[in-house]
């Protein structure tokens, strides 16, 4: 309901509830059927008395103030009756639903074409997620290729003849890169080695560490203190008056 009719039946119900003629506007604190004579409220009080609706009883003039005093008309009061009776709002909501029973379905061709534009930008950021994911793939690819280039190699001729010893140049430098202090023990390393070549004898990894001290590919290094006992001692390798007790790159 729009701001003037709104205002009209306000003004139509004041005056059918209070029989007898009242002023057609407010004036101050003195009441009247209309708060205004300006805005929705004039327009609504000019349009009460043109279609007779209100009736103009009689008039007060003080200076150029002029009061018109109304009563309600049968005209209004069969108006009110056809505004506010069920029968009237029922025809109204029987419109309203009309008009958006046929808006629903652009309403539902807008919202499936919402959805479908949604689900583009969806499946644009989804592939180029998986695009990143590609290319980070390769990189961790060529990253590990060149990781594996970069590891432990053997003099020519002890790849066959020492299955291990790979593995052993690996243990140590993965312990170094872990952090470890010192260099590693033997009894550690052929602990380490044995994991994977369950039958490497002891005699077999000793002379093996000797041709890699010899081929430069590990150092032997003696025990720090030859006077202290040391653990596990047949893992020592004795090499003339020298005995090594440790490995390093």
């Amino acid at each position: 309901m729009d701001k003037l009719t709104d205002a009209l039946l306000v003004a139509l119900r004041q005056a059918l509830a209070e029989p007898g003629e009242q002023r057609l506007f407010r004036a101050g604190k003195l009441s009247g059927l209309f708060a205004s004579r300006t805005a929705a409220n004039g327009e609504a009080a000019a349009q009460a008395i043109r279609d007779g609706l209100l009736e103009v009883v009689r008039t007060e003039t003080k200076g150029k103030t002029a009061t018109e005093w109304v009563k309600i008309t049968p005209r209004g009061v069969n108006f009110l009756h056809e505004q506010d009776s069920p029968l009237e709002v029922l025809r109204e909501l029987r419109n309203v639903l009309r008009t958006n029973q046929q808006g629903v379905p652009a309403w539902l061709a807008d919202l499936r074409l919402e959805l479908q534009s949604l689900g583009n930008r969806l499946l644009e950021e989804v592939q180029r997620y998986v695009q990143r994911l590609d290319a980070l793939e390769k990189r961790v690819d060529e990253a590990l290729r060149r990781a594996d280039a970069a590891g432990p190699s053997l003099p020519d001729g002890l790849t066959q003849s020492l299955p291990w010893a790979l593995e052993a140049l690996a243990y140590l430098d993965r312990r170094t890169a872990s952090g470890a202090n010192g260099e590693c023990p033997l009894p550690e390393l052929f602990a380490a080695l044995r994991e994977k070549h369950d039958d490497l004898e002891l005699p077999v990894f000793h002379g093996g560490l000797r041709q890699l001290h010899d081929r430069r590919a590990l150092r032997l290094l003696p025990a720090a203190d030859p006077d202290q006992p040391l653990p596990e001692p047949e893992h020592a390798l004795l090499d003339g008056d020298a005995v090594y007790y440790y490995a390093g790159r």
